[in-house]
């Protein structure tokens, strides 16, 4: 799609949360993807952290981050399957007002033409939280990849036509 160059780019403050048991800064590979192709996007890394797969700390920092006026959207990897320890998408549910179920969906067409029907076990979601978006991502360094240059590189960019998710962050407290 078209990006309009007449628009002048509006960086997006961004917080990047890895949900894992196992990461840390150190070896969170999928949070790195994230924050080198948000930051060489123009984006602003707003904040990072790293919780385990724990609906309250997921929660918890989520409702932090939702607070804080240096943050406009969250992007979350990992915890997006479907055992036992995936439970991003249910703690998404707790803090959405509204949710992007577009999102998960597209996710996964463009997903399904890398990786055939394991496209299924993913629950890649989206929701609007008192004015921030956010999104799931699944933890694998592709899935981030694919989830970022697909999808949220166009719609985290002011200029991209015919509509964008930026165009529409004054009015998402209405």
């Amino acid at each position: 799609m078209p990006i309009d160059e007449s628009i002048p780019f509006r960086p997006v403050r961004i917080a990047v949360l890895t949900v894992s048991d196992t990461r840390t800064l150190a070896d969170d590979r999928s949070g790195d993807t994230l924050v080198a192709r948000l930051t060489d996007a123009g984006h602003i890394l707003a904040d990072r952290a790293i919780v385990h797969d724990d609906p309250e700390a997921i929660v918890g920092k989520l409702h932090a981050w939702i607070d804080d006026e240096r943050v406009d959207c969250i992007i979350t990897t990992g915890g997006t399957g479907v055992t036992g320890r995936d439970v991003t998408p249910e703690a998404l549910g707790r803090v959405a007002d509204k949710m992007i179920p577009g999102f998960g969906e597209l996710f996964r067409w463009l997903s399904y033409a890398k990786i055939g029907t394991s496209t299924i076990q993913s629950r890649a979601t989206a929701c609007v939280a008192r004015g921030t978006y956010i999104f799931a991502l699944p933890g694998s360094t592709g899935a981030v990849k694919d989830g970022w240059d697909d999808i949220l590189a166009a719609q985290l960019d002011i200029r991209h036509r015919p509509c964008n998710f930026v165009e529409l962050m004054p009015r998402l407290s209405e």
